[in-house]
């Protein structure tokens, strides 16, 4: 019997992809400049990284289809900005920069709403 060596991806990795370039779509609209998309390390992974004219911003993207277990917002616990912070410093060592940094959400709901928290932590 042959395997198939490509999985599909489950429902809610694939909303979570659409989530993020509906964001970078969002944030390019505002004149960002792409810096890098999920950058992985072992600390966790970085959605986004774009310029603000000169500040370099780490930006979290988050979907909820509903608030029913709460909203997209406050799933990004104080657990979660640890590893962002984390992943940010090991980003830092690859990529070093003189340019301030600021750390953003981009919540989106499953109504489509865009909710962008700057200097989110």
């Amino acid at each position: 019997m042959l395997f198939n060596k490509f999985k599909a991806k489950a429902a809610h990795l694939l909303r979570g992809a659409t989530a993020e370039d509906e964001a970078y779509q969002f944030l390019l609209s505002k004149d960002f400049t792409p810096v890098c998309r999920n950058f992985r390390c072992k600390q966790g992974e970085l959605d986004l990284v774009m310029l603000d004219n000169q500040t370099l911003v780490i930006i979290e993207v988050r979907y909820r289809k509903t608030d029913k277990y709460g909203s997209a917002v406050e799933s990004v616990t104080p657990a979660k900005q640890s590893r962002i912070i984390a992943a940010t410093h090991h980003y830092l060592l690859k990529h070093k920069t003189d340019n301030p940094i600021r750390f953003d959400v981009i919540a989106i709901s499953g109504n489509g709403h865009i909710d962008w928290i700057k200097n989110a932590f």
